[in-house]
């Protein structure tokens, strides 16, 4: 095993187990409506505050990480994560169901930024892509995983069963604290020191996080709105959601297969293939029925979902002081943000049509493409061959 991944596949194995808890609020929904008597705004809540808080904390754990050095090591993050979501499972007063929620969040928030300084720090300008994509799958796998898991166990044991989520978060911090150092006091001594930045060295980075924005939302439209689109062309709702994790699959080899030509060929180049290239399949999905339309909808999920992990490298890059902070933007306001955009596509699907709010999707997709090519970082064609500095952030 080459040295880099010694400590990226454990820690891919933990990003799975904690995101594994992020969709067991949503899907134990109808439980905690039927068992706790709760209304549909009062269950809503409690993702809306497991998602915001979530989102909104994990860029001050990483600015917190890169300024100061204060870091959660890995497996207490996880650990925090599976408790709180396990006591879901076993509290009845609402207030505390809320907290639990924000307090699972939390541990799913500093998970992330420290995670992804392990993985900055073990990757160079060769293989980040790779590496960052090896990490980042694995928590799609988990997010993918988490729904039929907890399903599961409540349907054989009741909410309290959640209590058996327990055991993969033990089993994995017991693994996590083998494999891997404590948490550093300071960032890592090859990283540049934290400096202060001007707008114009900020400008890349916004846009980037910007592009990322619309790619969530394009995302999580995709899932949420595919399912109806399919019920609507007679498919079975199970079915139809079969066909979403297959979809979800795909995003997961097109990570890691996009990671390794993403290094090979260029980063923004191969940002830009992805989106765009997304963007035919999705048309042929949405026009098209039968095999042909599931043969567009594996390969629109491969292509929107392969940049992912290659634009969490380049905001490494693009920050080599801020990882911390860039990895908090990245996978927690980026994606949190891009949640908003279902809601708007709600609105247009309710006052117009389904078919509206699925127009808005490619719409999306072609403005992050055209946002990464404003981001000023290097064209892989223009960078002299065995070039091993950092990179030079022009056009």
């Amino acid at each position: 095993m080459s040295s880099p991944y010694r400590s990226i596949y454990p820690l891919s194995i933990a990003h799975l187990v904690t995101d594994i808890y992020m969709p067991v609020i949503t899907a134990i929904l109808p439980l905690l409506i039927a068992e706790r008597g709760l209304s549909f705004f009062l269950a809503g809540l409690m993702v809306t505050s497991y998602n915001l808080t979530s989102s909104a904390t994990q860029p001050v754990f990483g600015y917190l990480s890169d300024r100061y050095g204060k870091q959660v090591h890995v497996s207490t993050s996880l650990l925090i994560s599976a408790v709180f979501i396990s006591l879901i499972g076993i509290v009845t007063a609402y207030p505390l169901l809320l907290a639990c929620a924000a307090l699972a969040a939390i541990g799913h928030a500093c998970f992330h930024p420290n995670a992804l300084s392990i993985v900055s720090r073990a990757a160079d300008s060769m293989n980040r892509g790779k590496v960052t994509a090896v990490f980042v799958v694995g928590g799609n796998i988990g997010y993918a995983l988490g729904p039929i898991l907890a399903g599961g166990i409540v349907y054989l044991f009741g909410l309290p069963g959640l209590l058996v989520l327990l055991i993969p978060a033990a089993f994995m911090a017991l693994i996590l604290r083998k494999f891997l150092p404590p948490a550093r006091a300071a960032p890592a001594d090859h990283l540049p020191p934290a400096t202060s930045f001007s707008l114009a060295d900020l400008r890349p980075m916004g846009l980037l996080f910007a592009a990322s924005t619309f790619r969530a939302a394009a995302v999580f439209s995709a899932i949420a709105f595919f399912p109806p689109l399919l019920i609507s062309r007679g498919l079975d709702i199970f079915t139809a959601n079969l066909l979403i994790t297959v979809m979800l699959f795909a995003g997961v080899a097109g990570q890691l297969i996009g990671g390794a030509l993403a290094d090979r060929y260029g980063k923004k180049e191969y940002t830009l293939t992805g989106l765009l290239c997304s963007v035919p399949f999705l048309i042929l999905f949405l026009r098209f029925d039968g095999i042909a339309s599931v043969i567009a909808l594996i390969l629109f999920g491969f292509f929107l979902w392969s940049s992912f992990a290659v634009t969490v490298a380049m905001s490494h890059e693009l920050l080599p002081s801020r990882v911390g902070m860039a990895s908090g933007l990245m996978l927690g306001v980026a994606i949190g943000a891009g949640g908003i955009g279902v809601a708007v596509n709600g609105i247009l699907a309710d006052t117009y049509s389904l078919s509206a709010a699925l127009a808005t999707i490619p719409a999306l997709i072609l403005v992050s493409a055209g946002i990464i090519l404003m981001v000023r970082y290097p064209w892989r064609a223009l960078e002299r061959r065995g070039e091993r500095t950092g990179p030079h952030f022009g056009r």
